[in-house]
């Protein structure tokens, strides 16, 4: 390991992670790319976390305590502990394979506008492997284009080029816009940088029964955070009730009688997205379909059937909804 500053530094925030944290931290520690830092975060566990992790005695792991604060805050707390150039993120019960850290290294150095990396991943539940992954795009346009919509990076799997951060800021902390704290800083480094996914799946993810997404409000944050995109991605200064019904759509969030009102403008935003994203293989045709699918509603103004734009993007997410 090189005697300067590290390549990368590992953001590893843990709570009450016992049961799978030794599995996480061994994967890292069989990296083939060995010049990295573990930053852990260990946020008020209460289980014995603190003396799983404190038993390791590789010198690159670097321990912090603190009183529970929340993901996004010590996430943060970690990167202001960091020193790499490259921020790689770790859940405390995934794992990752041995040439993760190699593999999203070399793109980065080989790929310098490219300033969030993540990789495809393979489901585990508990300790059992299923057939499921997270076979998300690769290329810059086309994660973009579904990035107006939802999330389609793995959080454990993303390794952050540091400046990015230094640009557009630290994962947000702000209760309106969190959980999804992970989708609210994507969109905003897609902004103004290249993004990919490596093709091969180099993280286990692990499904537990307590995952964030089935938080009250959650649905409400992503339609919020969606909107924005659109609007951003329009030229329009702030979102509105048209950029609103696209995304309420999409998400099959109820839209209230103002907001439904404005399904007829809505089509106007489409319009837009798909000048702006006609070079994205199929990205003209699932607009049309949810263009038409916006005129289709019920009584109560709510969209009969779902988009094929929609269905199509759960596919690829490989997730239900």
């Amino acid at each position: 390991m090189s005697t300067d500053k590290p390549t990368v530094s590992v953001i590893f925030a843990v709570y009450n992670g016992s049961n799978y944290v030794a599995k996480a931290l061994d994967s890292i520690l069989s990296q083939t790319f060995s010049d990295f830092e573990i930053i852990i975060v260990d946020d008020g566990s209460t289980d014995d976390t603190y003396s799983i992790i404190s038993s390791y005695e590789d010198p690159r792991i670097k321990i912090f305590r603190q009183e529970n604060r929340g993901l996004a805050a010590s996430l943060n707390q970690a990167i202001l502990l960091a020193s790499g150039e490259f921020l790689a993120r770790h859940d405390h019960d995934d794992i990752s394979l041995p040439t993760r850290f190699e593999k999203q290294v070399a793109y980065l150095r080989s790929h310098p506008d490219c300033c969030l990396l993540g990789t495809r991943s393979t489901i585990w539940v508990g300790d059992e492997p299923t057939e499921r992954g997270h076979d998300h795009p690769c290329d810059d346009a086309t994660l973009k284009f579904q990035l107006l919509f939802d999330n389609f990076f793995v959080h454990g799997s993303v390794m952050i080029r540091r400046s990015a951060l230094d640009d557009v800021g630290l994962y947000t902390t702000d209760p309106k816009r969190q959980p999804p704290e992970d989708y609210e800083l994507w969109c905003r480094i897609a902004r103004d940088h290249e993004v990919a996914n490596l093709p091969e799946p180099l993280l286990i993810y692990r499904e537990v029964p307590t995952s964030i997404s089935r938080t009250v409000n959650f649905t409400d944050k992503l339609v919020m955070l969606s909107s924005e995109n659109i609007a951003h991605t329009c030229g329009l200064p702030a979102p509105d009730r048209r950029t609103a019904a696209v995304a309420a759509m999409f998400h099959r969030a109820p839209l209230d009688p103002e907001t439904a009102a404005a399904i007829p403008g809505a089509l106007d935003i489409i319009a837009q997205l798909r000048t702006k994203y006609a070079a994205v293989a199929d990205a003209a045709r699932w607009l049309d379909d949810f263009a038409a699918r916006l005129t289709s509603t019920g009584s109560d103004g709510q969209p009969r059937k779902r988009s094929r734009l929609h269905r199509f993007l759960r596919r690829i997410r490989l997730v239900g909804g």
